[in-house]
């Protein structure tokens, strides 16, 4: 593979670190900000919709420039967002931190994809994606829980000082291996927005909203599920966190290898597995052993989704790629919000701490539905 691959990957853990940080931080930050666990819960979402709001705009705005531009630029959007967090002096201007970096997100990952995929030949494009997040994966074996233990030692704001310097080192990769390319040529705003009236690219789009939203309905409260639930200590959560990482590894790649050869039958495996391993989640979580073996399987299901619906987008939107692509890693990032959102209000509403699996396996059955409207749209287009 391409050694400007290595490149994504690094900017790719940076920004994954800063998008899951939270979620083992929520205790702390709750306690320094005097709000509730589900307020706190509400970085996780304004980051999503941060990421959702911003990835397709800024997208089109850069349309102009060559994608290695591009991509300096949103890491440099990227790192003033983590500053801003780290020297925030209240939770609103904490949140318009993480909404700040989070505009960066979506149309890193949306670039991000296409220059993947252009790098390789077709029938390896979704591995191609999949090893440029392989950085946001491994964000959750290392980024995360390191950040995690660097927060509960040494404040929460140490972390975020620590997630900036990780941008810069993301940068300095960018700079160093993305070849330059030109910018895309023969498109323009309208032409990228014509893409969006088949309704394949809809139908894809929110299978990745309803297919991915049940992995943060559960991870956005891991934390408190633990310690709530399964009587871990507070110490137990990073290195939990980090074996749930492992497991998004294992998934991506698998994700990845399966979609290069049937596209369709792998999201409906992977969601499907992620709906059976929320429903588990609910049902072990009082049981310490049971409940760290399902979490990493639950990992594994959860970014085994991730290079096949981002393919699916890909194919769907073929006049329209970049746009097309940051739109998906948008609703990856709203079923994100979805997820945390409605999960945070069944805590609210006194349900308990496993009320969470339980809405991600709704949302999880949600995204099959949505998945078989897909596959039903693609056999009535095929030629006879």
């Amino acid at each position: 593979m391409p050694v400007a691959l290595l490149a994504l990957a690094i900017s790719a853990f940076g920004i994954g670190t800063t998008e899951f940080i939270i979620n083992g931080l929520l205790p702390e930050l709750a306690a320094d900000f005097g709000v509730t666990i589900p307020a706190a819960g509400l970085l996780v979402s304004g980051y999503a919709l941060g990421v959702a709001v911003g990835g397709p705009p800024l997208t089109m705005l850069g349309g102009r420039l060559s994608r290695k531009t591009m991509l300096v630029s949103l890491m440099v959007l990227f790192i003033a967002g983590n500053l801003l967090s780290a020297l925030a002096p209240s939770y609103g201007v904490l949140m318009a931190g993480r909404f700040l970096a989070a505009f960066s997100h979506g149309a890193y990952f949306g670039v991000g994809s296409v220059v993947a995929a252009d790098l390789v030949a077709p029938q390896k494009r979704a591995s191609a994606i999949a090893l440029m997040f392989t950085g946001l994966t491994l964000a959750n074996v290392l980024g995360v829980p390191l950040g995690t233990w660097i927060g509960q030692a040494f404040g929460w704001r140490a972390t975020f000082w620590v997630v900036a310097a990780i941008g810069v080192a993301g940068l300095a990769g960018v700079l160093a291996l993305v070849p330059r390319q030109p910018a895309p040529a023969g498109g323009g705003v309208v032409r990228e927005l014509a893409t969006f009236r088949a309704p394949g690219v809809w139908l894809a789009l929110a299978m990745t909203v309803f297919g991915f939203a049940p992995v943060f309905a559960v991870i956005t409260f891991i934390a408190p599920i633990m310690t709530g639930v399964g009587h871990f200590s507070p110490g137990a959560v990073p290195p939990v966190m980090a074996l749930f990482g492992v497991g998004l590894v294992v998934g991506n790649l698998i994700g990845g290898k399966l979609a290069d050869r049937a596209v369709m039958p792998s999201i409906y495996g992977s969601v499907a597995m992620l709906t059976l391993l929320a429903v588990a989640v609910a049902l072990v979580s009082g049981d310490q052993v049971a409940f760290v073996i399902t979490i990493t399987l639950f990992g594994v299901a959860a970014f085994a989704t991730v290079p096949p619906l981002q393919t699916r987008v890909l194919d769907a939107a073929a006049g329209a790629p970049t746009l097309a692509s940051a739109a998906n890693i948008g609703a990856f990032n709203l079923g994100n919000a979805i997820g945390s959102f409605i999960a945070g209000l069944t805590i609210d509403a006194g349900l308990g701490y496993t009320a969470p699996a339980w809405t991600a396996a709704l949302l999880g059955l949600a995204g099959l539905g949505m998945a078989g409207l897909a596959g039903t749209q693609a056999r009535r287009l095929m030629p006879a």
